[in-house]
Order: structure tokens, then sequence, then C-alpha cells
């Protein structure tokens, strides 16, 4: 089994409404997404799928969310704009992208600083 993964990062503001603590005022974050994905075997150019690709489907992702305040977005609404949600939101979007491809979609990370992340599957 192969594990292919692909980093990049956007920048955004948010706050959290019913979280007690600084994190409850506006604050902005450079967020690092790793997207992880698996396949079986290689292909005849001995790859499992394009890195290239894979950063294109996260860039297009993560545009929505790149230099907006999140809590002003209609995804989140009505949940708080939370490292977990994020990652669930952006394996949501990400997920039908890899469907008739060679690889199957496992982790999308999301980590809001160098040393707190969280890592969402389903």
């Amino acid at each position: 089994m192969y594990q292919l993964f692909v980093e990049d990062h956007f920048d955004a503001a948010h706050y959290l409404p019913d979280y007690r603590g600084k994190c409850e005022r506006m604050h902005g974050h450079r967020f690092k997404v790793v997207v992880r994905a698996s396949a079986a075997s290689l292909g005849n150019d001995g790859m499992a799928y394009d890195f290239a690709e894979m950063k294109r489907l996260l860039r297009e992702a993560m545009a929505e969310l790149d230099h907006n305040c999140l809590n002003d977005l209609p995804a989140f609404t009505s949940m708080a704009p939370s490292s977990e949600n994020i990652a669930a939101w952006l394996y949501a979007r990400l997920q039908p992208q890899f469907e008739g491809t060679p690889v199957k979609l496992d982790v999308v990370e999301v980590w809001e600083s160098p040393t707190a992340g969280v890592v969402y599957s389903r």
C-alpha cells in the first residue's frame, strides 16, 4: 500500500463563540493542511497519482477559506470554524474529487500552529 500526501496552507481569521478563553475573540492563523490518500498499486508511469493534481485539488478546496473570516462563510454559520470542523469540511469537499481515481482519500490534517492540529477521516 502506498500513502501519498501533499501539504499547503491558507491564511484566515476566526473566532470560537462558544469557547471561553482568548480564542473566543477574533484572531488569525496560517492553517497548514495535509491531505493523505492511499493506493494499492502503481500505474505504468511508476506513480500512484500525480502530486500536482493532488495539490491542485487541495488549493481549489481551500480557495474559499483563504484570507477570509471563516465565521462569515456560509459553511460555518451553523458550526464553529474550529480546526476540527475545518478538517471535516475540507474532507467533504475533497472526497468526491478522488472518486473514480486510483487513490482513496484517507485523511485531512489541519494544523493551526506548528504544535497543534487535528486529523479527520471518515
